[in-house]
């Protein structure tokens, strides 16, 4: 009887990418810190919209409200030719999305640009279209399709460019802060690895509402007592402002878009 063999698999663009990625990350002296919050009452008013906001929204909308206060949020580690702190004048937020392309599970980094200066429904138009919009048309497929084509040892030069010498072009191409969750997998992510200077991931609702909001850090840039009063105030921020503002589209439904058709 014949053995059964194993194959070998071709290294896909977006793969190829996020190894990449992945070779920088390990350069970032990232600390991980939680906040458990309680949520209840912004989950009420939630519930009363129609679609409901993702929550995706409602976190970069919160998350972008401190990091617009406290320019530290905004500062990234900068090695070349000199090590030094660069801090860009507004927010912008890297959103990683789960996606299927041609049958490889692809996970796309798009960006927006200053969230904290968006309304609720502009800002989930866009997290839904990153979601849900044919690839082609997202801008973050476009980036990896027009550089998969470069060799190796090019994209990786591009990359560690853009992270350490041009401070503007990598907030402008990698985002001064992240999001990302597989919540909606039924799962949460304890750690993550992120090149930027802050990366917000979260877990799971339990039954009262409250879930724990994870924030991934350079220590570089960040100390943990600072990164406390950024999820503090990302709470604070949710219970507040966020909230009186979905109390407001909750009587206007159709502020919000439906979703896209499949």
């Amino acid at each position: 009887m014949t053995k059964p063999r194993g194959k070998n698999i071709p290294i896909s663009p977006f793969r190829g990418l996020v190894i990449d990625l992945m070779h920088f990350t390990q350069k970032v002296p990232s600390v991980s810190i939680d906040r458990r919050m309680n949520l209840a009452v912004l989950a009420e008013a939630r519930s009363r919209c129609f679609p409901k906001p993702t929550w995706t929204a409602l976190f970069i909308k919160a998350y972008s409200i401190v990091a617009a206060r406290d320019p530290a949020l905004r500062q990234s580690y900068m090695e070349f030719p000199w090590p030094r702190i660069y801090e860009h004048p507004k927010n912008i937020v890297t959103l990683n999305v789960s996606r299927n392309v041609n049958g490889e599970n692809v996970v796309l980094q798009d960006q927006i640009r200053s969230p904290e200066n968006r309304s609720l429904p502009d800002l989930d138009a866009r997290v839904r279209r990153c979601k849900e919009a044919p690839v082609e048309e997202i801008n973050a497929y476009k980036r990896v399709m027009a550089v998969s084509w470069l060799p190796r040892f090019l994209r990786r030069s591009t990359i560690w460019s853009t992270l350490n010498i041009f401070g503007r072009r990598r907030c402008h191409n990698m985002g001064t802060f992240a999001i990302t969750s597989v919540a909606d997998r039924g799962a949460g992510v304890l750690n993550v690895a992120t090149v930027l200077t802050t990366m917000i991931h979260y877990g799971l609702f339990d039954d009262e509402a409250c879930l724990d909001m994870r924030m991934a850090f350079d220590h570089r840039v960040l100390d943990g007592a600072q990164a406390a009063d950024a999820l503090t105030g990302m709470e604070h921020a949710l219970l507040n402002e966020v909230l009186h503002e979905v109390r407001g589209l909750a009587a206007r439904p159709s502020q919000f878009p439906l979703p896209l058709a499949a």
